[in-house]
């Protein structure tokens, strides 16, 4: 790829996604996307690390296309974003069908935001899903530091931004596994926590009915989709003592229509030490 300046306005208009694509009522412009990029930012991770993000983000792109995962939540977005990209088409838009196809997402925040972005992509059912790039943000960054982007929290300056953007202009697409999960338990007196309650990483939580071939007289049987890493251990019993399984810590992402994820080019292994 060619080098280039990284505060050029020629660099910088890779990325740009046109005020109109993301507000209708705005005045069309002819625009050739390169690698246009949607940012979403928890400005509460990090610190005060997430709220200068934002701003340096703003400076540099269009504002519009700078999300704070505080303020608006992804899905709306996204399918606020896509419903309009549609209807562009439809009319005949020339920038509309590139951009859809060329489209990235930026998600800054720990573990827990990126799994929320992996899950409301993967939920959208898109044709064409987004790869997805993770800034690591926070405390737990086990998700971009097991696809090559780090785990130390990032710079916040114009010139770190600018670097992390050609990174992401210069990396690699890849594929990853999908697993789907069934959980178990015992009926009791109590239901679980509702699903609103739930954190992020746990959604689309919901009692199979009773005319489903997974449920099981007895048993509580719940689908769900888990978007993060996880540990698990299930205690036994055997020869009148405890015996507790670990399992080792694993990495469920997406379903089976495989959205995409950026990796950087040195990929790390999964067994990497932490």
């Amino acid at each position: 790829m060619e080098r280039l300046d990284l505060d050029s306005e020629k660099f910088i208009k890779k990325f740009y996604i046109p005020r109109y694509i993301l507000e209708p009522e705005s005045e069309a412009e002819s625009f050739e996307p390169e690698c246009p990029v949607l940012v979403f930012i928890n400005s509460r991770s990090g610190g005060q690390l997430g709220g200068e993000l934002l701003i340096t983000y703003r400076s540099i792109l269009n504002e519009k296309q700078v999300i704070d995962l505080t303020e608006e939540a992804p899905d709306s977005v996204l399918r606020r974003l896509f419903i309009n990209l549609e209807k562009l088409k439809n009319s005949g838009d020339g920038t509309a069908p590139e951009l859809e196809k060329k489209l990235k997402i930026i998600v800054a925040g720990g573990d827990g935001t990126a799994g929320w972005l992996l899950g409301v992509v993967s939920d959208l059912k898109l044709s064409q899903p987004p790869p997805i790039a993770t800034v690591p943000l926070g405390t737990g960054n086990n998700l971009p530091f097991a696809f090559g982007w780090g785990k130390k929290n990032p710079g916040t300056d114009r010139n770190s931004v600018l670097s992390f953007l050609d990174q992401v202009w210069r990396a690699k697409e890849m594929k990853i596994d999908s697993w789907h999960i069934l959980h178990e338990a015992p009926q009791g007196p109590c239901d679980p926590i509702a699903p609103l309650e739930l954190p992020h990483s746990l959604h689309a939580f919901h009692r199979v009915s009773s005319t489903d071939d997974l449920n099981v007289e007895g048993y509580d049987t719940f689908r769900g989709g888990f978007w993060n890493y996880f540990s698990m251990g299930y205690i036994a019993q055997q020869e009148e003592h405890d015996l507790i399984l670990d399992l080792e810590t694993s990495l469920v992402l997406l379903k089976s229509y495989k959205v995409l994820l950026l990796a950087w080019e040195a990929l790390v292994q999964y067994n990497a030490s932490y």
